[in-house]
């Protein structure tokens, strides 16, 4: 499989970078992870849209933002992905010295982009819904920008993993916010509500477009607080993301949302959400 690095096409087993690369010593630098349906990027322009808005909010340099999604097309090609797969795009703030304040001017960023074949979910985790437990959210207040520090979002979702259930959703001040790796829906009475775009998370790119669904469907969307503490009244939970798609939660902390089974409201958004892929 082939790599793109530093504006040269590798073979993934060949890429390289400085053992003084600032996101390998700092965690200093970006990501963004896009899908690939039928061997096409899917929303691209917004991935690389929130990219360059997490650079500038770093005020990390790139000169050639655009040149990644060229990259990205090649690698889809060269590497064969003419099905299902993922796009996976990293920016850090190139190699220097250690220290913690910023190297000179100039220093290039480390670009780094792949491209392979993607497994999506089993099928009845769709069907039938998947389990979320409820975790602490510890993480620094911006979570807005996709940084590449995600050691917090590990423990949460490795929380989660050891007591078999499908994602971790981070709890603040009482607020069911977030969860590891994707942005949580509760419908109540009918109404769709998710937490309100902030520095709190990472308002997704599938977060928006469930919006634009909702607005087609005629179900009423708004942001807006999730408390744990009314958690269970809610008539449906459901979480959206890039590699998650649209995906049910049936149970939440060993507990059932209403009866166990994915809710119509959820189900509509899931068959509006694959009508509109690309074939």
């Amino acid at each position: 499989m082939l790599v793109y690095l530093n504006g040269r096409y590798v073979p993934a087993a060949e890429a390289t970078i400085p053992v003084d690369d600032r996101g390998f010593l700092f965690a200093d630098g970006v990501y963004e992870v896009a899908r690939i349906y039928g061997g096409r990027p899917y929303l691209m322009e917004a991935h690389l849209q929130r990219m360059a808005e997490g650079l500038e909010a770093l005020r990390i340099e790139l000169k050639d933002l655009d040149g990644i999604a060229a990259a990205a097309e090649r690698l889809i090609q060269e590497n064969g992905v003419d099905g299902d797969g993922t796009i996976y795009i990293q920016v850090t703030r190139g190699a220097a010295p250690r220290k913690h304040a910023f190297p000179a001017a100039g220093t290039e960023p480390t670009v780094y982009v792949a491209a392979k074949p993607y497994t999506n979910h089993p099928a009845s985790w769709f069907e039938d819904g998947v389990e979320a437990i409820t975790f602490p959210d510890t993480r620094w207040s911006r979570c807005d920008i996709k940084s590449i520090a995600l050691l917090p979002n590990v423990l949460a979702n490795q929380a989660a993993h050891a007591a078999g259930a499908f994602e971790a959703l981070f709890v603040r001040d009482g607020v069911v916010i977030e969860g590891s790796h994707s942005n949580l829906w509760g419908v109540r009475r009918g109404r769709l509500i998710t937490y309100p775009a902030s520095n709190y998370i990472l308002a997704g790119i599938t977060r928006s477009l469930v919006f634009e669904l909702a607005d087609e469907l005629d179900v009423p969307a708004e942001e807006g607080m999730i408390y744990r503490e009314d958690l269970f009244e809610y008539d449906e939970l459901f979480l959206s993301g890039t590699t998650t798609e649209i995906m049910p939660i049936v149970r939440v902390d060993g507990r059932e949302i209403v009866d166990g089974e994915p809710g119509p409201i959820t189900q509509k958004l899931l068959k509006a959400y694959r009508d509109q892929l690309p074939r």
